[in-house]
Order: structure tokens, then C-alpha cells, then sequence
């Protein structure tokens, strides 16, 4: 089975690329496993922190990598939160707990507080996917997807993870949350840039 270092330790995320990738022989080794520490983020766009995740992952592993940057982008926001969406609400004050589960629901929180009054609460999840055979891989493989919806005011459902109850669906009647992982991984914004980039690894026979 081939290996790829991912540069998360978001089990949420390593849940649903392991799902996916696994079909195609790919096995799923977090960077934390390494003892990698997370990279720095400091770009404005999704496609060069992905980039520079997934270099930073190969480099130490010395072995293929792959990132992705995701947030949820709202309309009336200009865009925000947006690739601060995991930081939104800043790190934790003193004696605040930390910990991604009380991170999400500070974000949730300002989140909701700043749409509180916005009529027009329309969002998109947005992820790009980027796989580097090597740190210095000239030609990385690049996906991208998009989940169009709208935010809720109350949380609903319990599956999912950052967002995911407070991002409500339409065509479905209901929020992320409530999706189960099969339903989620065919429409979501990481789902649909999986998809592409197996469509990608399926073109470059080199990678599979």
C-alpha cells in the first residue's frame, strides 16, 4: 500500500480522506505520527497554504505529501472568515479551555454574533486539495471544491466537525451536521475536491 504524509491532525479530516483515499491503495500517515509540527499559514489564499503544508510535511517525512485548505466563506463578511476560518475567534483567553472541539464553538460563536442582524447570511465551504511527490515537486497535483449554503442561528445535527451544524443546506433541508459521512463525502466541498483530485492521480500514472 502506498504511504502519503497529510498535513493535519484534524481527525475529522483524517477521517474523511481515509475514507476516500483508501479505495485507490493509499494509506494515510498524519504528520503527527512523525512528530511533525503543524506548518506555518501565513498566506492570503487557500492554494498557497495548502502548498506550503504539504511542502513543509514532505520535507521532514521525506516522503509524498498532500494538504488541504478549507474555510467557510460568507457573503455579507466580504469573504471571511475565510482562511482564518480555523482561528476565527483567536486563541483562547486565559482559563478558557483549548482544544479544537472548544476552538470550534469560539468560532461558532463570533460567527453567529457578526451575522446576527445580516439578512443575507448565504456561505460556501471551500477547500483545495494539494499532493507534492517531493518538497521541491514542480508539478503539484491541485484540486478544488466548493459547497454552497447558507448560516443558521441555531446549531443542528451532531456529525461533522468546525461549521458543520451551523451550515445549513437547502436542497437538502438540512445543516452539514446532519449529514452522514456517506451523504457528506459526495457533496461536500472536501468531497468534491477528493473526487478531483482522484480523477487527477488517475491521469498522472506516476502517482498511482
Amino acid at each position: 500500500m502506498k504511504k502519503l504524509v497529510i498535513a493535519s491532525g484534524n481527525p475529522g479530516k483524517l477521517r474523511e480522506f481515509g475514507q476516500m483515499l483508501a479505495p485507490l491503495g493509499y494509506e494515510i500517515v498524519p504528520q503527527s505520527a512523525l512528530g511533525i509540527a503543524d506548518a506555518e499559514e501565513p498566506h492570503a489564499t487557500f492554494v498557497e497554504n495548502a502548498l506550503a503544508k504539504a511542502r513543509h510535511a514532505s520535507r521532514l517525512a521525506n516522503m509524498p505529501a498532500f494538504a488541504d485548505d478549507s474555510g467557510i466563506c460568507v457573503a455579507a463578511l466580504g469573504g471571511e472568515p475565510g482562511v482564518h476560518s480555523a482561528r476565527y475567534a483567536g486563541a483562547p483567553a486565559a482559563g478558557e479551555p483549548a482544544g479544537r472541539e472548544a476552538q470550534d464553538a469560539r468560532n461558532n460563536r463570533k460567527l453567529i454574533d457578526t451575522l446576527a442582524n445580516e439578512r443575507d447570511r448565504s456561505a460556501h465551504y471551500y477547500c483545495v486539495i494539494v499532493l507534492v511527490r517531493h518538497p521541491d515537486d514542480p508539478e503539484p497535483l491541485i484540486a478544488e471544491g466548493r459547497w454552497h449554503g447558507e448560516v443558521i442561528l441555531e446549531p443542528r445535527g451532531s456529525n461533522g466537525f468546525g461549521y458543520d451544524p451551523y451550515f445549513h443546506l437547502p436542497a437538502f433541508g438540512r445543516t452539514a451536521a446532519e449529514l452522514d459521512a456517506v451523504e457528506k463525502n459526495e457533496v461536500s466541498h472536501r468531497g468534491q475536491a477528493l473526487k478531483h483530485l482522484v480523477a487527477r492521480l488517475i491521469e498522472h500514472p506516476a502517482w498511482t
